[in-house]
């Protein structure tokens, strides 16, 4: 089983994405959890499939993080190319945590540790 973790940077003015709507979906699309990002901008997987009623755990899959990146923008009064940010990934392994940097007009994201 995994775990998984998300961050977000605000890489345009080198701050957490604090505030920031992430639903975690399966491959269908299904949602699983929605979260939004902590003042560090952080979402813990396990606490929102918690908080859902959902297991705290992922059999290794594909899965879905969709960001709300449009109204994340707007309510901060800032214009961007991207109304949302969809990555799909292959989780694995014990914990798998993945890392969104973020500005207006690029994003860029990675495996992290």
């Amino acid at each position: 089983m995994t775990t998984c973790s998300t961050h977000v940077l605000d890489a345009a003015r080198g701050v957490p994405a604090a505030g920031l709507k992430v639903t975690l979906a399966d491959a269908a699309g299904t949602a699983l959890a929605h979260a939004t990002t902590d003042t560090d901008g952080r979402v813990s997987w396990p606490d929102a499939l918690r908080r859902a009623g959902g297991p705290t755990e992922l059999g290794p899959a594909t899965y879905q993080l969709r960001f709300a990146t449009g109204p994340w923008f707007t309510a901060a009064g800032r214009a961007t190319f991207f109304p949302r940010v969809e990555l799909t990934v292959a989780l694995a392994g014990p914990h798998v945590h993945v890392a969104l940097l973020l500005s207006p007009y690029s994003y860029t994201t990675y495996k992290g540790s």
